[in-house]
């Protein structure tokens, strides 16, 4: 019977113990840091924790974590700009930027990007700390983030998971965040990767109109633009052969004539021949002439590495995911990646439509996945048994009414500040930077805001800051550009 007792007790100690495991909904913590920047030491402040996301009752409906980097000792902090970053997905958490980018910390990587063991991170030189704060936010189920239910209520899912809905409760959270942290009246820059390219078109004009805080720049890394990605017809097809060209010249898989001569000097050929030639002869259909059609086999065949009788059994439109499997497969036999097409993956059999599986994205999680876990939990010191969603939960996702590229626009017709820069890695195959290219042209039809647009490329992928030799360079871009584009006392008005 005492033995009896003693269990039930000793049991019910350990129930009082235990916990639920969940995010606290409002929590901060704070360490201090260093880093050396183009041969500058940096003393900086980190700041990782959540803040909440409330309903009109002013009842919390979900958490947000965010990291929050702010350079030491800063006279005038008003004068400093705060860039605000996001990832894409949608449901990707914030980790890609964060820890391989514009961050002081990046992974472990070689200098191609490619895994080494042991997993962990490094100092970052090239970091825009020195020039910018920094805020890295994962959306809700994304990262540490998660959603709250409502009292007595299911999760209401249309408030998240959708291209308005993730606009609007991102530019509420935006708001109690600068206001929380005094950062009213410092320049601000917003930079998104991927569905983030979406997602900062549509919050330049969110926050302009609806938080009335105003930008003086919008930054898109590798920017996935909906309106054209998944509207199909001949135009999204054949902006697919600029980049084919580049992925074939990397893998010398041009002919010669083309793959003697630098990728740069070959790109613009084929831009033009997409432009000037493909586009019309693909609205054609299948009323095209049989000698224009193989004579534009014959040409993507030049540009593409693939062969005419394979274009020509697919009337003209290669889907990309075909050219991955088949671009080496009578070479080497590898497929490529989609993401990065410089990354090489093994197949089960040559034949088919489409490869096994995204090479590049593996090899990215093998260094992304064991970092970001030891560094938020081991260097920065954030505590929690919640699972760090490297993807979220966040589908279906809600597509409809997608006006992004247009609250772009008016969003810089109203703000003479606002400018823009595209970022793109000339081997990225799924958000390819012709189709970037294509989106900043298509932003503003008066052409009178074009000087406000500025494009920069890179050989590498879709995180072309992976290679060394982009990571420094795009940081300086980015560099360039916030100096670039702060006011310095003059008015805005046009």
């Amino acid at each position: 019977m005492k033995k009896l007792l003693f269990l039930s007790f000793f049991l019910g100690v350990l129930c009082c113990y235990a916990q639920n495991r969940k995010l606290p909904i409002d929590t901060v913590v704070t360490t201090q840091h260093s880093v050396t920047i183009n041969g500058t030491a940096i003393n900086y402040t980190a700041k990782t924790g959540t803040q909440p996301v409330w309903n009109k009752k002013g009842e919390p409906i979900a958490s947000l974590h965010y990291t929050y980097y702010t350079r030491n000792n800063v006279k005038n902090r008003a004068a400093r700009p705060l860039l605000i970053s996001f990832n894409g997905g949608p449901g990707s958490a914030s980790v890609w930027m964060h820890l391989a980018y514009t961050g002081p910390r990046v992974l472990k990587i070689d200098d191609e990007g490619y895994p080494v063991q042991p997993y962990g991170v490094k100092s970052n030189p090239f970091s825009v700390l020195d020039v910018t704060d920094i805020v890295y936010v994962n959306p809700a189920n994304t990262g540490y983030s998660r959603t709250i239910p409502e009292t007595g209520k299911e999760v209401d899912r249309e408030k998240f998971f959708g291209i308005n809905a993730d606009i609007k409760y991102l530019a509420e959270w935006l708001n109690t965040f600068v206001t929380r942290n005094n950062r009213w009246r410092s320049p601000k820059y917003i930079i998104g990767e991927s569905y983030g390219g979406t997602r900062v078109m549509g919050l330049s004009l969110a926050l302009q109109n609806q938080q009335w805080m105003y930008l003086n720049g919008v930054i898109m890394v590798s920017p996935a633009d909906y309106k054209v990605i998944r509207r199909g017809g001949p135009v999204s097809d054949a902006m697919n052969l600029p980049y084919y060209t580049a992925a074939a010249w990397h893998h010398k898989a041009l002919p010669k004539e083309l793959q003697d001569k630098d990728l740069l000097d070959i790109l613009p050929e084929s831009e033009k021949y997409t432009i000037n030639t493909l586009i019309p002869a693909l609205a054609k259909g299948g009323f095209i002439g049989e000698t224009e059609k193989n004579g534009v086999a014959k040409k993507m065949a030049y540009y593409s590495g693939l062969s005419e009788k394979e274009i020509l059994e697919q009337n003209l439109t290669v889907p990309t995911a075909y050219f991955w499997k088949h671009l080496l497969k009578d070479k080497s036999g590898y497929t490529i990646g989609r993401l990065d097409s410089r990354y090489l993956g093994i197949d089960r059999q040559l034949t088919g439509t489409k490869p096994d599986y995204s090479a590049e994205l593996t090899s990215w999680l093998h260094s992304f996945t064991p970092a970001i876990n030891y560094y938020l939990q081991e260097e920065l010191k954030f505590k929690t048994d919640i699972k760090y969603n490297m993807f979220g939960p966040v589908h279906p996702w809600n597509n409809e009414n997608d006006n992004t590229r247009d609250n772009l626009r008016q969003a810089m017709a109203q703000n003479p500040y606002l400018n823009v820069m595209i970022q793109s890695g000339y081997y990225d195959g799924a958000t390819t930077y012709f189709n970037a290219k294509y989106t900043m042209w298509q932003v503003d039809p008066s052409g009178k805001m074009s000087d406000r647009f500025s494009f920069k490329g890179y050989r590498s992928g879709h995180m072309m800051y992976l290679r060394r030799e982009d990571l420094k360079n795009a940081n300086d871009d980015i560099r360039d550009f916030i100096k670039r584009t702060m006011s310095n006392g003059k008015s805005a008005k046009y």
